[in-house]
């Protein structure tokens, strides 16, 4: 059987950080979900805060360590090398060196985009930028997007990052511990961005003609984006975010709509059992299409669609930081939520 463990769940950090991972125990426990055995194998351990990753080759793949550092892996090998030329990051909470993703088109043109946290005027902003890499380097690096999403707080800067089969580029930015601008469309906070390859907005963005908006915002009203998928075969994009103490959601982003964030949650406050806001339905606000109540506190997100497990097709799939275990997600044709399912649960 080949090797396909990477390519089915690389946002799980858990298995490449695992202190120890028996095979044995791990592929009985998957069996009756895929309807055959997984092996799982530790290929590297020993990492301190690792955010996001992207293979480059099918052997070889990219990943993020928040506190800063971009490094390179290659599977056949075990070789882990840092790659220089990086960005000064801020590390400061939950910011740092977030997400990194390649579009579909990486092999011909090279380019690799990184989401992180750089300081604007002593205050974290959330900044998409791409660069191209050359052995053991970066070059060509370009800011595509300084976000308008500075606070004087260390959390909710987002941020993941996914690509449409139409040139689009996808990233999340948390409401940086300022809930109400989540609902303000005069900056970045709360929301999708949506920006072609080379940064540019595209031209029938939903708020791009609207003086009272900044034309990058793609949706809004989102508490903190944690992962973030384009289903390519029914054109669809999906979103994870946390909820406060309960009330994580996964949402099917649609231009121009509002998701809620704070007026809407089904999640309480911290300080009691309160309901967040007004309660969990308003017109005018999208309803999410799947509620965690308590928390799993999601990671990342990504939308299963090979054929080497059939059951898991079309399935959706996070990395729960809380419950610690991978969680998936099973859709039906119209793209609603219909089983859910709790895998490696005792590898916590």
């Amino acid at each position: 059987m080949k090797h396909r463990y990477l390519q089915i769940i690389p946002f799980s950090f858990l298995l490449l950080a695992a202190t120890a991972v028996y095979s044995k125990d791990y592929s009985v426990e998957l069996t009756k979900s895929t309807g055959t055995q997984v092996k799982l194998e530790k290929v590297i351990d020993g990492l301190s805060i690792p955010w996001g990753m992207t293979f480059i080759s099918p052997g070889k793949f990219i990943f993020t360590q928040r506190q800063g550092g971009v490094f390179l892996f290659d599977i056949k090998t075990s070789k882990l090398i840092k790659l220089n030329n990086t960005p000064k990051v801020m590390s400061d909470g939950q910011g740092g060196m977030l997400d990194v993703a390649t579009p579909q088109n990486y092999s011909s043109n090279g380019w690799i985009y990184f989401t992180y946290v750089k300081e604007v005027a002593g205050q974290g902003a959330t900044v998409l930028s791409r660069a191209k890499l050359e052995k053991d380097h970066f070059t060509s690096w370009q800011e595509l997007l300084v976000s308008d999403s500075m606070t004087d707080e260390n959390y909710h800067f987002g941020s993941r990052i996914a690509f449409d089969d139409q040139g689009h580029v996808f990233f999340g930015i948390g409401d940086r511990g300022k809930r109400p601008a989540a609902q303000d469309l005069t900056n970045h906070t709360g929301s999708i961005i949506r920006l072609k390859l080379d940064g540019s907005v595209p031209g029938d963005n939903p708020f791009i003609n609207h003086q009272s908006a900044l034309p990058e915002i793609w949706s809004y009203g989102h508490r903190n984006p944690q992962g973030l998928s384009y289903d390519f075969l029914n054109k669809r994009l999906w979103e994870i975010e946390h909820g406060p103490r309960g009330g994580d959601e996964i949402n099917l982003i649609h231009a121009a709509k509002n998701y809620g964030w704070p007026v809407i949650s089904y999640g309480k406050e911290y300080w009691g059992p309160v309901a967040v806001g007004e309660g969990t339905h308003r017109s005018g606000m999208e309803q999410p299409h799947k509620v965690y109540i308590p928390s799993i506190a999601p990671g990342s997100l990504l939308f299963y669609s090979d054929n080497a497990y059939p059951n898991w097709k079309g399935s959706l799939f996070s990395g729960a930081l809380k419950l610690r275990h991978i969680n998936r997600i099973q859709l039906n044709d119209k793209g609603e939520a219909v089983g859910e399912e709790r895998l490696l649960e005792s590898l916590n």
